[in-house]
């Protein structure tokens, strides 16, 4: 079993994406599976096209993105991402998409098809705070979900796929204002870990 877990580069004038730092820490295997790590820039459309070139090339049997999401205090698994793009600021191409769909032959909704509640459950068995989200929002992580349901609805129906928001680190809140959520990296990727692990021990 193989399972590709992707993550952003940073974006919005952060020096680091928790993201993606969280990603590189996981393990090479993890319940018997082999974890492949891939980073995939904060870009409408290219992010989608990083993770379909990653499903060429490795053929995983399941394909997990990661997100920031700042603010959000917790490890949130996202259960569904919606057709819309709806940038409030620019992403690393200075696209600013407003009101537009991701794909105009997509349904307006997908849901992750991975065991949500599962990998929920697991982490928070391991001490780490952690909820389900019903809104990815409508920036690139959103997209890259939504492209990613909408590619194994369309042509990959063999994958699984779902995403996760995770808070800022430490390092990223020190400017901002005071009662900033954060969570080290290292504690991410142990959340990470124990998600996956879910997934693949049923």
């Amino acid at each position: 079993m193989k399972i590709l877990v992707t993550g952003f580069d940073p974006f919005g004038g952060d020096k680091v994406n928790p993201a993606y730092e969280a990603v590189k820490l996981l393990p090479g295997t993890i319940a018997g599976a082999e974890v492949i790590k891939i980073e995939i820039p904060t870009v409408y459309g290219k992010s989608g096209e990083a993770v379909e070139e990653g499903i060429k090339k490795y053929r995983p049997d399941v394909v997990l993105c990661i997100g920031q999401a700042g603010g959000r205090s917790t490890i949130t698994v996202e259960r569904v991402a919606i057709n819309l793009a709806e940038a409030r600021i620019k992403d690393n191409e200075g696209n600013q998409p407003i009101d537009k769909p991701l794909e105009k032959d997509g349904e307006n909704a997908y849901f992750a098809t991975i065991p949500v509640k599962a990998m929920v459950n697991n982490i928070r068995k391991h001490g780490i705070p952690a909820n389900i989200s019903y809104t990815a929002g409508t920036f690139v992580c959103n997209a890259v979900m939504y492209d990613l349901l909408y590619m194994v609805n369309k042509k990959y129906p063999e994958i699984k796929g779902g995403f996760i928001h995770v808070p800022f680190a430490p390092e990223q809140v020190v400017d901002r204002p005071d009662g900033t959520a954060s969570l080290p990296v290292e504690i991410t990727a142990k959340a990470l870990e124990y998600a996956i692990e879910a997934i693949f021990v049923r």
